[in-house]
């Protein structure tokens, strides 16, 4: 990127990935788009339309009873208002539609699902795959589930959608319909029932709130480009913003009911979450030289959490998971090499090492103190006042991840590979960019925002299904719990609306 451009947006660059001139469009310029850091928070963001489903790593995992009961049995934070078996029908509708690569494991913190074929293994991954399930009986590794299509059904097929063509230029969006997207997936589908309106450009300010009725009658919008203000009624709201978007528009709807925003808890802007990661172990693997594959499979190994289960007990809470990437080294690895000539060229064109890193995602729990709030310090490019973040990992966290590194570790040595080197990059929380709570759901409106339906507690027809309303955050990849939950909310509402509830 040009300096000039890449000066729009540092923040989104220290995910050390995003700014390219291919995917520079997918994520906001900082400039116009500032937040205040009170501790370090790495708030990476696309407002585009389909947001973040075009750029989302697209692992897909369900969380399990030993997620959704945690915080009654440890005493942290509040009880999660479902239980697995409540969610478990509307994980299986999204599997179907999504379309989700992947193999049943039986392994009770891990549900299985409803998988098209799992993404295909290379030689060294499936050498760690069995290293490691033969020697840690507490452990097991497998292929990673991840939102490809391998097997289309007819429903996906009918809106345009094909297999995995093992391209791995999923930052730059698929124009094979691959991977499930907004663009992919849902909006084609919208479309086909003619009751799409899409308005991109559109920001959403606040939620209207009518005194009189105790209801939301709307939204207020700014345009991006021409800086009106627009007002859009609706029945029914729902806020999938992102965690932070959708709880800057509950903080920023304010009105003589709520004087502070759309809340009674308290609770609104706290117990802000995301997975710990970059922590873990790189190494080397120096057999099976005369082997390559063939592609680029957009997901490898996982290895799903084992702390803290069936009895094992750490002093740490939760646990982590670990994702596993493979690759051997192609032309670019000469690119230091000294020499001229054939024997230089022939060296050049030469495969390299087989290289592995183990990276770990762990939970992290919900501190109170962990907080955004809104404040008018700075203004965005509209005047909106901005978040102010004060988060950080703590001491829970830190125990976590010296665990994660040494047992990364320990796995590669089982398994026969070479120069071995844990690390621990201390990522800044917000950097895993699996942002949770700050709008948490929960039985009682007294310590909680929204109820076991997703419904706002005093505003019963807005409804927010994002990770702002996440209770907890095992350390699966959450984005197929968003969407399971988005679905049951959803058919929750119409039947609301039906009843005339609503």
């Amino acid at each position: 990127m040009p300096e000039k451009e890449l000066e729009k947006q540092l923040i989104q660059n220290r995910t050390g990935f995003t700014v390219t001139e291919a995917t520079a469009h997918h994520f906001v310029n900082d400039l116009e788009n500032p937040y205040v850091e009170d501790k370090p928070f790495d708030w990476i963001r696309g407002y585009h339309v389909g947001g973040r489903s075009l750029m989302w790593g697209r692992y897909s995992f369900r969380f399990s009873d030993l997620d959704f009961e945690a915080n009654i049995k440890e005493g942290i934070g509040v009880d999660w208002p479902i239980r697995y078996k409540d969610i478990a029908p509307w994980y299986d509708h999204v599997e179907r539609f999504a379309g989700i690569a992947g193999n049943r494991d039986g392994l009770p913190q891990l549900p299985d699902g409803i998988f098209q074929p799992a993404l295909p293994e290379n030689c060294i991954e499936s050498h760690f795959r069995e290293a490691v399930n033969t020697k840690f009986s507490d452990r097991k590794v497998i292929a990673a589930r991840a939102a490809h299509l391998t097997q289309p059904t007819e429903e996906q097929t009918a809106l345009g959608r094909a297999k995995c063509q093992f391209r791995n230029l999923c930052m730059r969006g698929c124009p094979f319909g691959a991977y499930f997207s907004s663009q992919s997936a849902t909006i084609p589908a919208a479309r086909k029932t003619g009751n799409l309106t899409i308005r991109p450009h559109s920001i959403v300010n606040s939620i209207i709130y009518d005194e009189k009725t105790g209801k939301a009658s709307g939204v207020r919008v700014i345009d991006e480009q021409t800086n009106e203000w627009i007002e859009f009624n609706a029945k029914v709201i729902f806020l999938n913003a992102s965690a932070l978007g959708s709880t800057f528009i509950l903080m920023n709807s304010k009105s003589n009911r709520f004087p502070n925003g759309m809340d009674d808890s308290g609770q609104l802007g706290h117990n802000l979450m995301d997975h710990h990661f970059h922590v873990g172990a790189n190494a080397d693997y120096e057999g099976d030289l005369d082997k390559v594959y063939y592609g680029r499979h957009p997901a490898g190994l996982y290895i799903p959490r084992f702390r803290n289960v069936n009895g094992d007990k750490q002093n740490f809470k939760r646990g982590y998971g670990f994702e596993v990437y493979t690759w051997r080294e192609g032309w670019g690895s000469a690119a230091g090499m000294e020499g001229f000539g054939e024997d230089f060229k022939e060296k050049n064109t030469q495969f390299g090492k087989w290289k592995m890193i183990l990276d770990a995602f762990g939970e992290c729990l919900p501190y109170y103190e962990n907080k955004v709030s809104l404040t008018e310090e700075m203004k965005d490019k509209w005047g909106q006042p901005v978040l102010k973040f004060d988060a950080q990992h703590r001491e829970n966290e830190m125990a976590m991840r010296k665990d994660a590194q040494e047992q990364a570790v320990a796995m590669m040595e089982a398994s026969g590979f070479k120069n071995i080197e844990g690390f621990d990059a201390k990522a800044t929380i917000g950097l895993s960019i699996h942002e949770m709570g700050t709008a948490r759901m929960g039985n009682d409106p007294k310590n909680s925002v929204f109820n076991k339906y997703n419904q706002h507690h005093a505003v019963k027809n807005v409804f927010c299904t994002d990770g702002a309303a996440m209770t907890s955050s095992p350390c699966q990849n959450p984005s197929l719990t968003y969407m399971a939950l988005s679905a049951r909310a959803a058919n929750y509402a119409v039947e609301e609306l039906k009843k005339m509830n609503l």
